[in-house]
């Protein structure tokens, strides 16, 4: 069979500003890197233990997912002794620059970033280094700046994951990829993961991607209407969808309510999401891609605070981001079905078993 693509594209605005970072990165061995604070000044506040302030700029507190980074991450940052300023754009690229603008303003002395485009945001990493600030990209990596630390999951494993788990449930057919925003770098490697598993099948014949499709600022609705037009252009002649995360997810499996396929097709997701979780045991989403983010917030709360206080990072990975490689920390995503539920996503308390499984019968919440 061969590939019928219909491919959407989305323009991004590139910025390709220089910085001059704060950091020297040194190789310790074949695998791990420090990351070495020179002696500069930091502006307005000192790194001493009681006046350390970490700075979040957050792409968006409109999702679930986000708030629950927001928390954790506050909650981590104080425990360690240090204080935070947050500040959300929800999805507005000029609002995330002038935010982050406000927070390097007020001294921050470590700014962490969730941006939510990754070229544009590079102009935040080039303003903060410019105040003598250090940049972590959270999750997100930010594209074309000579970003400091990256700290994140495997989003490449993401994509392989959510391959593998959809083609384990159909192994021949016609598939839809329902991808993430275009703008959003982690998008390019969920999908990279993907098609690591897809394309031998592609070239093998056994599958045929018939629709392609990214998803403009990850929005459930757009997800719809981008399935609908997959149904639509294919007659309903649909056997699996690659979904991005769960937001799209939800957005492919309403559609699908629309043509009464709902639970007849594997759909992927990515999050672990509280419908999400929902719609798995329910039987309308076939997996979720789990990222324990408590760890992440946690990692990435301890890692702020010992750069502010001028103390060695160690990150044992590098990630290109199309300018550098960025000293990077990767964590390990945890592909979760109905199976192991329990034995992850309630397990480690991100969800209470009553709230999964409140639309199920109770039997089946063993």
């Amino acid at each position: 069979m061969k590939i019928s693509w219909v491919i959407g594209f989305t323009a991004v605005a590139a910025f390709s500003l220089s910085s001059c970072s704060m950091f020297q990165v040194n190789r310790t061995s074949s695998d791990s890197f420090e990351i070495r604070a020179e002696n500069k000044s930091i502006t307005k506040l000192s790194s001493n233990d009681h006046n350390v302030v970490i700075g979040l700029s957050i792409d968006t507190l409109l999702e679930e997912r986000w708030q629950k980074d927001r928390d954790l991450f506050k909650a981590a940052v104080e425990r360690l002794g240090a204080q935070i300023e947050v500040q959300a754009a929800n999805g507005d690229d000029a609002k995330q620059i002038a935010q982050a603008e406000n927070l390097i303003s007020q001294g921050v002395n470590v700014l962490v970033v969730v941006p939510h485009n990754a070229e544009v945001s590079s102009a935040i990493v080039d303003k903060a280094h410019k105040a003598g600030i250090k940049v972590i990209s959270y999750d997100r990596l930010i594209v074309n700046a000579d970003v400091d630390l990256y700290i994140s999951f495997d989003n490449e494993k993401a994509g392989e994951l959510q391959a593998k788990a959809i083609t384990a449930k159909a192994p021949k057919g016609n598939y839809v990829l329902i991808e993430g925003a275009d703008t959003d770098n982690n998008a390019h490697m969920f999908k990279k993961g993907q098609m690591n598993i897809l394309k031998p099948l592609v070239e093998k014949g056994d599958i045929d991607i018939v629709f392609d499709q990214s998803t403009k600022e990850w929005k459930p609705a757009n997800a719809l209407a981008n399935m609908e037009l997959a149904l639509r252009a294919n007659r309903n002649q649909i056997d699996a969808v690659v979904a991005a995360n769960d937001a799209t997810a939800g957005g492919v499996i309403q559609a699908l309510e629309g043509q009464q396929m709902a639970g007849k097709i594997p759909v992927s997701g990515q999050d672990a999401e509280l419908a999400a979780a929902q719609r798995i045991v329910e039987g309308t989403q076939t997996m979720t891609v789990y990222k324990p983010i408590k760890k992440l917030a946690e990692t990435a709360a301890e890692l702020a605070v010992k750069m502010a206080r001028g103390e060695n990072v160690h990150a044992d990975r590098k990630v290109n981001n199309k300018k550098i490689d960025v000293p990077s920390i990767l964590l390990e995503p945890i592909a979760v079905d109905k199976w192991n539920m329990n034995d992850t996503i309630i397990a480690d308390g991100f969800h209470k078993k009553e709230d999964v499984y409140k639309n199920v019968n109770s039997s089946n919440a063993k």
